[in-house]
């Protein structure tokens, strides 16, 4: 079965980017030309997904829906005063792919959310796009990990990435055993959430990128509230992996969890390097900030 939906969580409340957040969504702050939301979206598409599942926190049509829909009055605009360019720009991101929404009307958890959009998803098998982890690469992660789901008889997939033994308190943490002939799959046999450095079993961490099959549903309405008082997904997951397979796959690519500041900043200039229209630009205001500062 061909994975066509994601489902991507926009109704965190971004505490970490406040007072920046607090009218703008932190998945609408941009990336040098480009809101976040934009690049989880597009990492998506590259991979084939063809529907879009925003779970917000308002019946309202958020920003992020907003951003990848049709704006007459902006077109009009950009066509009268012959902004060709531009025109062709926003048309592109409106059609880029299908939008649907589902609103989440407590936080009550990322395994919450994703229960939020279960009507939506329908009995198939689906992507889990975190949009504050931005993985870039030659091969979209999303990508990667239908590979292994397609080669292990479409079962559930988690990408994961090594991390510092001292950060495993950051994360979800997966233990599983190798598949044969891999050095990159494993088959997962639970997941620890944010254990101590000393306590973790592995150093595979789950920064937000899941194939999850449609059983997962049925965890997600069967676990109790976690940490926080909220439906966690990896009891959900950990819940599945006793009933059926879930791998776990040591993705390529690299990450920024831009839902921290200091990340975001790295990713700020490394999208911006990367970009040859900003480059030269970029490496000029290193120098000269770098020279001012006497760093």
């Amino acid at each position: 079965m061909k994975i066509n939906k994601a489902v991507i969580p926009v109704a965190g409340k971004g505490t970490r980017f406040l007072p920046a957040s607090k009218e703008v969504p932190k998945l609408m702050i941009p990336l040098v030309d480009r809101p976040m939301i934009h690049y989880a979206v597009e990492e998506a598409v590259k991979s084939g997904i063809t529907e879009i599942i925003f779970v917000t926190s308002s019946s309202e049509p958020s920003l992020e829906e907003k951003y990848f829909s049709r704006n007459s009055v902006l077109e009009n605009f950009l066509q009268k005063n012959g902004k060709e360019k531009e025109l062709k720009l926003v048309k592109e991101i409106a059609e880029m792919v299908k939008i649907s929404s589902v609103v989440q009307e407590e936080p009550l958890g990322l395994g919450h959310a994703i229960l939020c959009a279960e009507k939506l998803v329908g009995d198939e098998s689906f992507a889990v796009v975190l949009g504050d982890d931005l993985i870039i690469g030659d091969n979209p992660v999303t990508s990667q990990l239908m590979e292994v789901y397609d080669q292990n008889d479409q079962a559930s997939v988690i990408g994961v990435m090594e991390v510092p033994n001292s950060d495993t308190a950051k994360y979800g943490i997966v233990d599983g055993e190798f598949c044969a002939g891999s050095k990159n799959t494993l088959l997962m046999k639970t997941m620890v959430e944010k254990p101590a450095p000393s306590d973790a079993p592995t150093n595979l961490a789950t920064p937000g990128r899941y194939i999850l099959s449609p059983k997962i549903f049925d965890c997600l309405k069967r676990i109790e509230r976690g940490v926080g008082g909220e439906y966690q997904l990896t009891d959900a997951i950990n819940m599945l992996a006793a009933e059926d397979r879930v791998f776990a796959h040591i993705f390529s690519g690299e990450r920024f969890d831009t839902g921290n500041i200091l990340n975001y900043l790295e990713a700020t200039v490394e999208f911006a390097l990367a970009n040859p229209a900003t480059r030269e630009a970029m490496v000029d205001i290193i120098r000269n900030k770098s020279a001012k500062y006497s760093l």
